[in-house]
């Protein structure tokens, strides 16, 4: 079409569009209106890497100087548009749109922030967003959009073809789950199409959308004029031309821009430059991307000419192309094959304040398109390179360019290359080996072999680590070829596999020893090194003992050191029931010095092993092992074994914690005879038990008179003997005899059996008489207590009181145990009804400061009361203790009492005080469970129902487990009633109360007509809900009438069976009662004691339900009783075949594994877990990452992150659980320099949210570790004064100030002067400290070194806060006074914090208390910032 004829038309189209109206879009901010003067702000339509053809708009902003600013408005588009899409709601998936409703907010936060900070996203982050989409099942049309919108050029890293591809993928996956797709969905696919140059038929996207009954919008007919043009068909863009102006839609900017590439794309480049003067002659002065649009129809014909006039023309128009615009034609030059004209354009590059990360996605879309070499001198351009202070010996840029490289496939040549110029420029310390990593993490096998070679090749070293990422998924896949293949190559390298990699990373992928031998020798790979003989060991120790006594007995066997066998070995000890294989390789052990190094003899490293062997051991594996260790003793002691008497002493110690007391009998006698019985020796009462023991040490202490031998410590086990069989009289008796070699353990086990036995008189002569002796000793704390309960008990409070005092002075610490003690002591006295005595003994407690004042220690003076009757001495008791300790014991019982007697006066005065004390609120929940008690329904009924009381599901859990213990149906089921209309009540959970008392009373037809209930109420029940509502009709014979929910303990395979009555296992005479005792104590915490009731009722035979297994198991394992929590699985499997651990029991198991150091078995737990498609929680992951890294295991770390990556977004996990701890398993392994490349790579990535390394800081420095402290300090100066990356260097600032070394903070601070300027840093470690008392002092030193960094009216406060932790009132005083004098106005929130202070310590206030709550006060102080925060943004 002739260019005149092509004008002309389009000229009279738009001479009636004179005024052109903005552009409605959210996506297009178009202005029709002339510009004036240079636009500011303009941002970028996408990610370098895709031509504009002024589709994308710009936007007129201020600049505000950081990279939010410069925002591409494609990316805009995505974080802000979304909510343009209209959705069609599908009622049945309401719960779960509202969860994935969350995800997408967070998820959107995500890409926002990303695009934000680099104009870019990753497909990793965009797949889990989608993936986690597709598990919910029910995509909005929002999230729609958000996977769209994300598929183009904010995927700088990934092929246009792979792109597009995705986005189809999106689009089909989306429409089959259900998302209802409108116009804004198609108009976002043609955006798509465009940023990745997809040819598509316009005419056949009309058609589909008009088959989708979707009518096509202004933006629609915008974006296929501009598809028309990248094609350069001029005649397909009229048309729509045409019918837009037959429709009244505005011709923007944005259609010429089209068609300038339109017109250039055809060939007719004249034409192009043509349709600026068309545009002025319809009104619309051509911006910005209208000359972009000209440059890269110039920059395509490589008319380096027709560009410098272009870009002269573009600012006499007062159109000033920014650094981002420049970038865009040196793209296009590159596609089109001129690079020679890219040095022209890289001088005109101004280098503007966010140059750096627009810089680096023009790298990353030039590498995508095969065209590194340009990416690389733009890599070169960088301005920090030109930085004179540049640090030139630990130089790091460049990583995301050659990761880059890597992931592209580029050709080893060229990556070579670039590291070589990288390092000699000093622009990189490590290039090669950087790239080293990058090709392992991605694993590439090939290319990584490769770079090791040019490594060695540069004198460079090449460790066996190096290859454990590449046989780490071969080892998972049991890929033997693959292992064999990277041996070889590690052959190559002259790199000879270590013990660890044969051991982990090698073997394991074998099913047999012999297999991998016959592979590995067939492959003529050496199997005589020591590292393969060890690993061999180590792989059958645990499996095998009888193969492996073959391997050690074999004459051929070389010298080999336990240590480094040991651990598998005891492993393999444990496990097995090999006893006779056990005894065998301990005798080898104990006569072949092969097997022992160093100055020690082989019958000593048997001896520790024996040790070492027992200590691995858990109390609860010795009790199940006890007959396999006994046969095991026994026999080692047929074979002569010996023991030392230190070693004895060490296991014997052992034995007595893990209560096997018959065991030692069997060690003992593995010690030399020569030393089993001789004076003092802890052998000899050992041998014999029971009053046959203090009989023979009778007979002993007579020989060693007899003898003139010293007796003390034989007669100590004597008395302590008769203490034990309760022989007070004899015990007495033998004291006096051998008076004069007394012990003061003597005489505290007497005084403790005295004060059993109430011989009071006694136990004080003996105290007396032990003092007589030696003032200096000390008796330890329970036996003080024992007697003050013995003192009180018979009347000698004075004297009881006495003992206390002498506690204090002793300065005695007390534990949980001793407080119990205490506690019994006062309730001992308040069984007798004595009030004073428990009065004055509570006071002197608390007085003293033996104790702090609890709940516990304060109710038994309120139980004295109650149990005599008088209700008004209680209630004063009880207030008495609020008002002194801020603790109202047993409140609940008083006011069960005064109503039961009717006495309304002092009901209402304890309502009045726990009203003004602990707020409306609590008070109306007292009352309500108060007439709940005394069955006053009525009136409990009009206390739920007051007005604006809300459900406080913490009292309501209380109460409702007080009614299932006291087995009261009708109450808990009339507060279920009650609470039906409380706000925020879980009904859910309110129901599920009653069905558990229904399962403990086996009350069938209770749980039916709660069943009924709850489908009347339109209550969703939990599948927990469902499943105890169908064991209680199958346990009778009922038909369940829904789907059962399959759970932990029932397996999909036995769901068929459930479904047909079956008869439970028998639950025993009182086995409801059981199950009702076991729970209550393990909420209480009493995990020992429910495991021995448990095990006594499962010797009776009775079968309990898997919930109280399971609790059980719960509350051991969070007591850190692994092996007890096995026995119990052990136990619950024996009568519940399909029993497995719940989640919360699962990831409690991780947890405890963790804090072990049983990291092994507690990643081999991850992983069945996530089999069985539990979703391990936060906490788990975080403590088994972090043993992780204790132990150095970098490949055990990336295996938990590549299972964890697995789930999405559900956990939520910060990556810096991983990043942190691989740096500090690189730092345990002495490899400090890939922990700091590391930490380094992920600050300089564009995609790095400055996390915090702050836990790595804090374990170097614990540990002392001044070599890693010194590199993670110098990486921390460079990220600062290099980067402008002040989070690590605030990091490790604020972690000096926190470990009390100020001087290095200081120094550290002088280095990095920009650490002060990190207010948000600053005052987050202000808010930190506050919450904790004694932290006053760090605040101070912070002060001291920044005085300023923060206003008086944030500072004051958090310190009004920590003196009022302190309880520092003079402190606090001061400070008031300060902030008086200075102006700075007291916020309430200090006020009532102060005013707190005051009356705790007795005095009054000087100012009027605030009446609020400080919940209410705090609140307020939020608002208050955030209102700030608003202000400032704005």
């Amino acid at each position: 079409m002739p260019f005149h004829n092509a004008t002309e038309n389009m000229a009279a189209l738009l001479r009636s569009a004179r005024l052109l109206r903005f552009s409605p879009s959210g996506l297009l901010q178009i202005t029709g209106a002339k510009r004036s003067g240079p636009p500011l702000g303009r941002l970028y339509s996408g990610a370098l890497g895709g031509r504009l053809h002024g589709v994308c708009a710009r936007q007129n902003d201020p600049v505000t100087g950081n990279v939010s600013s410069r925002v591409w408005p494609c990316a805009v588009g995505c974080a802000r548009s979304y909510a343009t899409a209209t959705e069609q709601k599908n009622e049945s998936g309401t719960v779960l749109r509202s969860k994935q409703s969350q995800q997408f907010d967070w998820a959107l936060a995500k890409l926002d922030s990303s695009v934000r900070r680099t104009g870019r996203i990753t497909k990793t982050f965009l797949l889990r967003i989608f993936h986690d989409m597709c598990r919910t099942g029910y995509p909005s049309g929002n999230q729609a959009l958000l996977l769209l919108r994300s598929c183009g050029l904010l995927l700088p890293e990934v092929p246009l073809e792979e792109r597009t591809e995705l986005a189809h993928r999106v689009w089909e996956k989306l429409k089959e789950l259900g998302a209802q797709y409108d116009v804004s969905h198609y108009n976002a696919l043609l955006k798509v199409y465009l940023q990745n140059e997809f040819k598509f038929s316009p005419n056949d996207f009309v058609a589909k959308m008009e088959a989708a009954n979707v009518q096509p919008n202004r933006v629609t007919y915008q974006r296929l004029i501009a598809a028309y043009c990248q094609n350069g068909d001029i005649e397909g863009a009229s048309t729509i031309l045409g019918f837009m102006k037959s429709k009244d839609l505005p011709i923007t900017e944005a259609v010429f821009n089209s068609l300038v590439t339109g017109h250039a794309r055809a060939g007719d480049i004249e034409s192009a430059e043509n349709i600026l003067p068309v545009m002025r002659g319809a009104g619309i002065e051509p911006g910005p991307d209208t000359y972009i649009s000209l440059l890269n129809a110039h920059a395509e014909k490589g008319d380096l000419g027709s560009l410098k006039k272009t870009m002269e023309a573009a600012e006499s128009a007062d159109c000033s192309l920014m650094d981002r615009d420049i970038m865009q034609v040196i793209f296009t030059l590159a596609k089109a094959g001129h690079q020679q004209h890219i040095p022209a354009m890289v001088e005109r590059l101004r280098h503007e304040r966010g140059y750096v990360p627009d810089a680096m996605n023009l790298c990353l879309s030039l590498i995508t398109q095969g065209l590194e070499d340009t990416a690389f001198n733009i890599l070169k351009t960088f301005p920090t390179l030109q930085s004179e202070s540049y640090n030139t010996e630990t130089a790091n840029l460049g990583n995301f360019f050659l990761r880059h490289c890597v992931d592209m496939d580029t050709s080893l040549e060229k990556i070579g290359h670039f590291c070589k110029e990288l390092q000699e420029s000093n622009l990189h310390t490590s290039a090669l080996t950087f790239t080293l990593s990058c090709a392992l993490e991605a694993k590439k096998t090939a290319l990584s072999l490769k770079l090791m070679k040019l490594l060695k090749e540069q004198d460079l070293p090449v460790r066996s680590h190096y290859f454990w990422p590449l046989l780490t998924q071969h080892v998972k896949d049991g890929n033997t070829a693959g292992v064999v293949e990277v041996l070889k190559g590690m052959h190559e390298l002259e790199v000879s596999p270590d013990v660890e990699t044969l051991t982990t990373y090698v073997l394991p992928a074998f099913p047999s020893m012999e297999a991998a031998r016959r592979t590995l020798k067939d492959a003529g790979i050496s199997l005589k090194s020591e590292g393969f003989l060890s690993s061999e060991v180590r792989s059958v120790a645990v499996t095998n003992l009888a193969e492996l006594y073959g391997i050690l007995s074999d004459p051929s066997c070389p010298s080999m050191d336990l240590s480094s066998f040991r651990g598998s070995l005891i492993q393999g000890f444990r496990k097995s029931a090999d006893v006779e294989s056990m005894v065998k390789i301990t005798e080898l052990l104990y006569k072949d010095e092969r097997f022992s190094v160093g100055n020690s003899t082989a019958s000593e490293a048997a001896d520790f092993f024996l040790y070492n062997l027992i200590n691995s051991m858990s109390e609860g594996e010795v009790q199940a092992q006890e007959d396999k260790l006994r046969k095991y003793f026994n026999q080692l002691h047929a074979q002569n074994i010996i023991i030392s008497r230190n070693i004895y002493r060490g296991i014997k110690n052992l034995l007595d914690s893990y209560s096997v007391p018959e065991l030692i009998k069997d060690v003992v006698a593995l010690v030399d005879p020569q030393d089993r019985v001789s004076s003092g020796s802890p052998s000899a009462s050992l041998r014999v038990t029971g009053t046959e023991n203090s009989a023979f040490l009778q007979k002993r202490l007579a020989e060693l008179k007899a003898e003139g031998k010293p007796l003390g410590a034989t007669l100590k086990q004597a008395i302590h003997a008769l203490c034990a069989e309760e022989n007070l009289q004899r015990a007495l008796e033998l004291k006096q005899e051998h008076e004069e070699e007394m012990t003061a353990g003597g005489y505290a086990n007497l005084i403790n059996l005295c004060c059993r036995h109430d011989n009071v008189e006694e136990a004080l002569n003996l105290k007396r008489e032990m003092s007589r002796k030696d003032s200096s000793v000390t008796l330890d704390a329970s036996k003080y207590i024992a007697l003050v309960k013995a003192l009180s008990k018979n009347g000698r409070v004075d004297e009881a009181v006495d003992i206390l005092k002498e506690m204090k002075e002793k300065d005695l610490a007390l534990n949980d145990s001793h407080l119990t003690m205490l506690f019994y002591t006062l309730s001992a006295a308040a069984s007798n009804g004595d009030i004073p005595t428990v009065r004055l003994l509570q006071d002197t407690i608390f007085t003293l400061g033996l104790a702090k004042p609890t709940s516990n220690l304060c109710s038994p003076l309120i139980t004295a009361y109650l149990d005599s009757k008088d209700l008004s001495g209680a209630l004063e008791a009880a207030l008495e203790c609020q008002k002194l300790y801020s603790h109202l014991p047993r409140i609940h019982d008083i006011i069960v009492a005064l109503m039961e007697k009717g006495d309304t006066e002092l009901l209402q005065r304890a309502m009045d005080f726990v009203s003004q004390e602990r707020g409306e609120m609590t008070m109306l929940y007292d009352l309500f469970f108060g007439f709940l008690q005394t069955g006053r329904y009525r009136e409990a009924r009009k206390i739920i129902e007051t007005p604006g009381l809300r459900a406080r599901p913490g009292r309501l859990n209380w109460y409702a487990e007080k009614c299932i213990s006291s087995n009261q149906m009708e109450t808990l089921e009339q507060m279920v009633d009650m609470t039906d209309k409380l706000f925020e009540c879980d009904r859910d959970e309110m129901y599920s109360y009653v069905l558990r008392l229904c399962k403990v009373q086996n009350n069938c037809e209770k749980a039916e007509a709660v069943w009924t209930k709850m489908q009347e109420n339109n209550v969703i029940p939990r599948e927990r809900t469902l499943q105890m509502l169908a064991d209680i009709l199958k346990n009778n014979g009922k038909e369940v009438p829904f789907e059962v929910p399959e759970t932990w303990y029932t397996p999909a395979a036995a769901t068929q069976q459930a479904k047909a009555p079956q008869t439970p296992p028998s639950t025993g005479e009182g086995g409801a009662e059981f199950q009702t005792r076991l729970m209550a104590m393990c909420k209480r915490g009493k995990a020992s004691e429910a495991y021995k009731m448990l095990k006594e009722v499962n010797n009776k035979g009775v079968a309990l339900d898997p919930s109280t297994y399971d609790h059980v198991i719960r509350a051991l394992l969070a007591k850190g009783s692994i092996e007890d929590a096995m026995a119990v699985r052990d136990i619950a499997a024996s009568h519940l075949p399909h029993f497995s651990l719940s989640d919360i029991a699962t990831n409690l198991l991780i947890v405890s594994l963790s804090k072990k150091d049983q990291s092994k078995e507690a990643l081999e737990k991850l992983k069945s877990m996530m089999q069985t498609n539990y979703v391990p929680s936060q906490l788990a992951i975080t403590r088994l990452v972090q043993a992780l890294g204790n132990h150095g295991d970098v490949a055990g770390i990336r295996e938990v992150e590549s299972l964890v990556n697995g789930l999405g977004a559900t956990l939520n996990l910060s990556s810096m659980v991983f990043v942190n701890n691989t740096a500090l398993a690189h730092i345990k392994n002495g490899d400090v320099d890939s922990a700091v490349e590391l930490l380094e790579a992920v600050f300089t990535s564009p995609d790095s949210t400055n996390p915090s390394i702050s836990f790595v800081f804090r374990k170097v420095l614990e540990d002392d570790n001044d070599k890693a402290l010194d590199k993670l300090s110098a990486m921390a100066e460079r990220l600062a004064n290099h980067f402008a990356c002040y989070r690590p260097a605030s990091d490790l600032f604020l972690r000096l100030l926190d470990m009390d070394k100020v001087e290095d903070a200081k120094f550290m601070l002088a280095r990095c002067h920009g650490v002060a300027e990190q207010k948000s840093f600053l005052v987050s470690f202000l808010s930190q400290k506050a919450q904790s008392p004694g932290q006053v002092g760090k605040i101070k030193a912070l002060l001291s070194l920044i005085p300023d960094f923060t206003e008086k009216e944030v500072l004051y406060p958090y310190l009004m806060k920590c003196h009022v932790r302190d309880k520092d009132l003079s402190s606090a005083k001061a400070l008031l006074e300060q902030m008086k004098e200075e102006g700075v106005v007291t916020d309430e929130l200090s006020l009532k914090r102060l005013a707190g202070l005051y009356r705790d310590a007795g005095e009054t206030a000087p100012f009027t208390e605030p009446p609020e709550s400080f919940k209410f006060y705090a609140d307020q102080l939020k608002e208050r910032a955030a209102k700030v925060q608003t202000t400032a943004d704005a």
